[in-house]
């Protein structure tokens, strides 16, 4: 696809496969070849037809390039967005208004950069026909003890104003019908910085979704930094915990 230039109705119409899958990226050429090798060999292994969604957040490496060979190779299963680098949870959103324009039954979620360990997804499929929402748990963690810590916070302040457990509202593991990802969608502004966080937060307050829970081991990111920028981290959750009080789901919904 040209970089910079694309229409979610248009890409997501092409996608007619029953799994889409929402890979953010950003500055991953050491290990996204492998990441995308690994993630297309365990769903052809478990006899899936899917879609990999490769969201290029405006990487300044080789990731561009890299994806684009890729693309070339199997057109079929792999689809490049390129664009300007906003964030994470904007390139999530984008994703996910792709995935809901398809003919997907299933949108999962997963990042770029080797921690969702795709050893776990059978145990995410085998609960489709109980669940509208299979979320990862993260039992145990090799990313430091700054992002455990951050994500403590994050569940309490987030499950507090939720009025339930969000249990792990930012894990990026997540498995979630098309239909319930379109009805949490149009609660959550498309700015919302930490759409991690905003979804599992809908989807929660959404009635009648029925839940299941995957534990994972998170492993260390397989490249690149891994510091917190823990001024960044404070300003970020402010706003995320301000935009969440401002979402109002109805008890009932169409």
């Amino acid at each position: 696809m040209g970089r910079f230039s694309f229409n979610l109705r248009e890409i997501g119409s092409c996608l007619t496969a029953p799994l889409i899958v929402v890979m953010p990226i950003y500055n991953e050429e050491v290990s996204i070849s492998g990441v995308i090798a690994n993630w297309s060999k365990c769903l052809r292994t478990l006899g899936i037809s899917f879609h990999i969604i490769a969201l290029d957040d405006g990487s300044n490496d080789g990731t561009h390039d890299i994806l684009l060979k890729l693309e070339a190779i199997e057109p079929e299963v792999l689809c490049v967005v390129s664009k300007p680098n906003s964030g994470h949870g904007m390139s999530c959103r984008i994703g996910y208004d792709i995935a809901v324009h398809s003919k997907a039954e299933w949108m999962l979620q997963i990042d770029s950069d080797g921690q969702c360990d795709p050893k776990h997804f059978a145990d995410f499929w085998k609960q489709r026909d109980q669940a509208d929402c299979v979320f990862g748990l993260r039992a145990s963690r090799d990313d430091g003890i700054g992002r455990v810590v951050t994500s403590a916070i994050c569940r309490l302040a987030s499950s507090l104003i939720c009025g339930q457990d969000l249990r792990d509202p930012n894990v990026p593991y997540r498995l979630v019908r098309r239909d319930a990802l379109e009805k949490a969608l149009r609660y959550i502004p498309p700015n919302f910085n930490i759409h991690n966080v905003a979804l599992t937060y809908v989807l929660k307050k959404l009635p009648g979704l029925r839940w299941a829970y995957v534990p994972i081991h998170f492993p260390d990111r397989q490249a690149g930094e891994n510091s917190i920028n823990v001024l960044k981290v404070v300003t970020w959750g402010a706003e995320m915990l301000l935009e969440l009080l401002r979402i109002r789901v109805p008890a009932k919904t169409a």
